[in-house]
């Protein structure tokens, strides 16, 4: 299945290609500031996090640690997630005129939103490391680990997206179940507060979150200086592969049936 989908992405990478273009073209058309967007929209996102729950509910971090920096590197991997999956969920429904008319390997679809918001999330590494910078955090040779997390985090995304695709065609309902998902989803993500605060009991609920091993070996390396253990290496692999094999898998037994579903 696997050795499909890649041949299938080397076969049309030139149709990939123009409909990863699509969509850049499609969201900054007529935008004034266009790209900039990527850098800005992530940094006035933090800074309302930043004042509400730093100021209104003094939420923060380890000491010695910036909470700033903390705030928006939960925020750079949780937004990827947040827009490819949605994105991807739509991606079947919203080619259907062109599956009607021409033979496409449907696994295009998902996987080219995926790569879409892969370009914003490049964009949004500029301003998380002018963060790191300004606040002193420093850099360190370790962020050369980070491309393992946020590849894992690519492989996840992907697999979900396989996933909610393919329900969509069936259960356009799940447009808003996911609305209010991804929110639940948002707020079970050490995003805003430290991990520490939650009590005993629920925390392996919470590391049972894919989100969380991704953000946390980010984390371990910008905030902390450290190579993250082979735990969390672990984690963060099981996490990516496991998804995405269930993504394709269900995909797989039921594209023969989305022309039906038009």
């Amino acid at each position: 299945m696997l050795k499909n989908i890649i041949y299938s992405i080397k076969k049309y990478k030139f149709l990939l290609f123009q409909l990863v273009s699509r969509d850049f073209k499609v969201k900054y058309k007529r935008s004034i500031l266009g790209i900039i967007w990527s850098l800005l929209y992530p940094v006035l996102t933090m800074t309302v996090m930043a004042l509400v729950f730093s100021n209104m509910f003094h939420m923060g971090t380890d000491e010695g640690v910036n909470y700033l920096v903390y705030l928006m590197t939960g925020l750079v991997i949780f937004n990827y997630f947040s827009e490819a999956s949605n994105l991807a969920m739509s991606s079947v429904v919203g080619n259907f005129s062109l599956i009607n008319k021409v033979y496409i390997p449907k696994y295009i679809f998902p996987i080219s939103k995926c790569l879409f918001v892969g370009i914003n999330f490049l964009l949004t590494l500029i301003p998380l490391y002018v963060i790191i910078l300004v606040t002193g955090t420093g850099i360190n040779i370790n962020h050369l680990l980070l491309p393992f997390a946020f590849i894992c985090l690519f492989l996840f995304t992907v697999g979900v997206g396989f996933l909610l695709s393919a329900i969509s065609v069936f259960l356009r309902d799940m447009f808003y179940i996911y609305g209010v998902m991804i929110t639940l989803w948002m707020y079970m993500t050490p995003i805003m507060y430290n991990f520490s605060i939650i009590p005993e009991k629920l925390q392996i609920i919470f590391k049972c979150n894919p989100l969380y091993w991704f953000i946390y070996f980010a984390r371990d390396i910008i905030l902390y200086n450290q190579v993250p253990g082979i735990n969390v290496w672990i984690y963060c692999l099981v996490f990516a592969l496991v998804p995405l094999i269930i993504g394709m898998i269900v995909f797989k037994k039921t594209q023969d049936k989305f022309i039906y579903y038009v």
